[in-house]
């Protein structure tokens, strides 16, 4: 954590850790400035976002653990709040998902940025670009590939990134492929924020429908997005919560052993 405060010059306070992984405990308009800064700076930051399925990943895969150390980790979701609850005595001040988050902060961002787009289904992620520049019209926005490349075409994607050079590189090749390919892969030579982004060239090209307003606002698009994609899902969700949950109440055990 103090590595991270360092580098991105948040007090140690604004961290939460969660299983072992620090996550940013800011607002979301704290957020938004935050990246902001980091673009306008040109400080190479890789960001990703937390939530229960990808602490379990993390939990099982020391090195998707090691790659989000060096990542900043936003928080996501109903799941990763209990458990800030638990562990800290408070929830995040936000849920700042990246479905949300990335859209959100393209659209308010005034200065035109180039954001490059890789990963997902060939029209999904066709489809995310022209939403995107419909939505954040200010914005450069470039393809670069799908997200279904071998490893000999690799090298060409990375040069293609760097020749684009984009101030910010959506990344959407699921969990936890995304973190490990922007860890090995991507230097200040190619981008300067990588976001791993999981489903949200799926959303925004409307291949995959979001979960109602007032469903999200209840916190319950797990559910919803379970009932569309059960077979997908469902080890994730009804498996993989309470697992998570029981992580969660065996590490508060830990700390009051400790204390």
């Amino acid at each position: 954590m103090n590595t991270h405060a360092r580098f991105l010059a948040i007090s140690v306070s604004d961290w939460k850790a969660v299983l072992g992984i620090p996550v940013a405990s800011i607002p979301r308009g704290e957020a938004f400035r935050l990246l902001t800064t980091i673009v306008e700076q040109r400080r190479f930051t890789q960001i990703t976002f937390l939530n229960a399925h990808n602490a379990n990943l993390s939990v099982a895969d020391a090195d998707f653990a090691a790659a989000l150390r060096s990542f900043l980790v936003l928080p996501d979701g109903i799941g990763v709040d209990l458990a800030a609850k638990i562990l800290h005595g408070a929830p995040f001040p936000a849920n700042l998902n990246g479905t949300d988050f990335v859209p959100g902060f393209l659209r308010q961002a005034p200065a035109p940025l180039t954001v490059g787009l890789i990963g997902a289904k060939p029209e999904n992620v066709e489809g995310a670009v022209r939403n995107f520049a419909t939505q954040a019209p200010q914005h450069r926005f470039v393809l670069i590939n799908d997200g279904y490349f071998t490893p000999q075409q690799e090298p060409g994607i990375l040069e293609r990134i760097a020749s684009v050079r984009p101030d910010v590189l959506l990344v959407a090749m699921g969990v936890p492929r995304q973190e490990l390919w922007i860890a090995r892969n991507l230097t200040p030579q190619h981008c300067t924020v990588p976001i791993a982004v999981g489903a949200l060239f799926d959303f925004m090209s409307g291949a995959v429908p979001r979960a109602p307003e007032l469903v999200r606002r209840m916190r319950l698009e797990w559910v919803f997005r379970l009932t569309i994609e059960p077979s997908r899902l469902w080890r994730r969700y009804v498996l993989g919560n309470p697992l998570f949950l029981a992580r969660v109440l065996r590490e508060k055990a830990m700390q009051r052993l400790e204390a």
